[in-house]
């Protein structure tokens, strides 16, 4: 059985699910039957979830654009055009929300030219996060360790000179969530984590957002609820993505 906030009961939750009992006065984010519809129709909801303060949440369902939309609405970079979203201890303050999260990995925010080399994303990305007023010499090596360290952890840190298409999946898209990340805002919204294509690059950036969440919020998705996750704080059952209805309706067409 569902709960209002979208998580399973514990007598009854599958493996990996993990259920929030605790005091909502933590909660970061709270959305009760949120929803996005466009001019054309419905893209998802209505969703009800928390997010508690600190560490990582899951949000399980199916990828594509209803759940990429759910990601930028907790991100504030997308109003619900239904329900309640409270963020930050204000309701329907969408502004409020944006300024205080970074979103990072999502095509539609954030994509970067490949044509492009490292050391020039990392000059304009700093220039952006500066003062208007501040002059902003072009990236060194430096720049790029103060920056990209904490999201990279241990694992080797991309060249300067190397172009972004050139770069490894998982390299690429832990240097996206570095640029996007510059500013160390209390709340991070990543892209699915299901986006890689080897699973063992999966757990590896997994394991580097729990290394984040142990001085952010971070929020990403994995259409599985990341099974097996134990340090991952929290995983939502996330409902009403309209991509999740059309796979239904394919995986009919087939029986």
């Amino acid at each position: 059985m569902t709960s209002g906030y979208g998580y399973e009961d514990t007598d009854t939750a599958p493996l990996g699910l993990v259920t929030d009992e605790s005091d909502p006065t933590e909660s970061l984010i709270v959305a009760e039957g949120i929803g996005v519809r466009a001019s054309w129709g419905h893209i998802y909801g209505p969703t009800s979830l928390r997010v508690r303060e600190g560490g990582v949440t899951v949000l399980a369902g199916s990828g594509g654009r209803g759940r990429t939309a759910l990601l930028l609405t907790l991100a504030g970079r997308m109003r619900p055009t239904s329900g309640k979203l409270t963020a930050f201890g204000r309701t329907g303050d969408a502004n409020h929300l944006f300024s205080r999260a970074a979103i990072a990995d999502v095509d539609e925010v954030d994509g970067i030219e490949q044509t492009i080399r490292v050391s020039d994303v990392l000059t304009e990305q700093m220039r952006w996060a500066a003062p208007w007023y501040t002059w902003v010499r072009p990236a060194r090596a430096a720049d790029l360790e103060r920056h990209c360290r904490a999201v990279f952890g241990d694992l080797e840190l991309p060249p300067m000179s190397a172009y972004v298409e050139e770069l490894p999946e998982l390299t690429a898209a832990l240097f996206r969530i570095a640029m996007a990340n510059l500013r160390r805002p209390p709340l991070l919204v990543v892209g699915g984590i299901d986006r890689m294509a080897r699973d063992e690059n999966t757990t590896i950036l997994l394991d580097r957002l729990i290394d984040l969440g142990r001085s952010q919020t971070v929020v990403t998705a994995d259409v599985n609820g990341a099974k097996g996750a134990g340090a991952v704080r929290d995983v939502i059952q996330v409902e009403n993505l309209t991509d999740a209805e059309f796979v239904k309706l394919e995986e009919e067409d087939r029986i």
